[in-house]
């Protein structure tokens, strides 16, 4: 009698396999080779307009609160990851800016020296997919005192934030790409622009029927930004002092 074979195991969770796919994780049994189809396809869904980052993008602009809400209680499939989102998004606006030269307003800070606290803004300034996160959790905060009454945690709050947040730095960066082409300045006009998106953006996702709560976004965002760039420079001056 022939000896049977014993079943191929799957490379990802090592359970038995018995057709194409992993029955326990979806691993395929076999990995197609990386060629230009399959760069293409990748690049295709992070682009497409069926749950890619454009979807995301035009439903973020339209209805940013009524869709942020429906992807933390309904449908976590329903725009692209948010930190994912955020970084991409301030890595555009990074790579605009440094290809076209605008003025760099969001967050610039003159500090003359070699000091702990130049340092740390020009590390923000550097990496605004890390520091926007950094910046959300201070606004986060503010948020949750002001509407603390509608029970959504820190976390879901964060959520909001990534999303409208990327948003903003897209305006900026198409007011920045905007800038560059025209005479006439447009860097200032885009930062007001996307500061009363993300304030529209956060009224909106409680309850867009409450002017109250468009101002309220409006003081957790502005008081966010202060009470980050406060802690950045306490930071620096005590690093500085320690230091010396």
């Amino acid at each position: 009698m022939p000896e049977l074979k014993a079943p191929d195991k799957c490379r990802q969770c090592n359970s038995e396999l018995y057709g194409n796919y992993c029955s326990n994780c979806g691993q395929p049994r076999e990995l197609k080779r990386i060629n230009g189809h399959y760069v293409l396809s990748q690049i295709g869904s992070v682009l497409s307009f069926e749950k890619g980052i454009l979807y995301s993008i035009k439903e973020l602009m339209i209805r940013p609160g009524i869709n942020i809400r429906k992807f933390i209680t309904e449908d976590r499939n329903r725009l692209v990851k948010p930190v994912v989102f955020i970084i991409a998004t301030s890595l555009i606006y990074t790579i605009f800016q440094q290809l076209l030269h605008f003025e760099d307003g969001y967050i610039n800070y003159s500090i003359g020296g070699e000091t702990a606290v130049s340092t740390i803004f020009e590390w923000v300034s550097t990496h605004y997919g890390y520091s926007n996160i950094l910046m959300a959790v201070f606004i986060a905060l503010w948020i949750r005192l002001f509407f603390r009454k509608y029970k959504y945690n820190f976390f879901e709050i964060l959520i909001l934030l990534c999303f409208i947040m990327g948003v903003g730095m897209l305006i900026f960066t198409v007011f920045g790409i905007m800038d560059s082409i025209f005479t006439f300045k447009m860097r200032d006009k885009g930062y007001v622009f996307g500061f009363l998106y993300i304030t529209w953006g956060i009224g909106q996702f409680f309850d867009k029927k409450k002017i109250i709560n468009y101002v309220k976004g409006l003081f957790s965002y502005l008081l966010g930004m202060i009470t980050f760039s406060i802690v950045a420079v306490a930071s620096g001056l005590i690093i500085d002092a320690l230091s010396k």
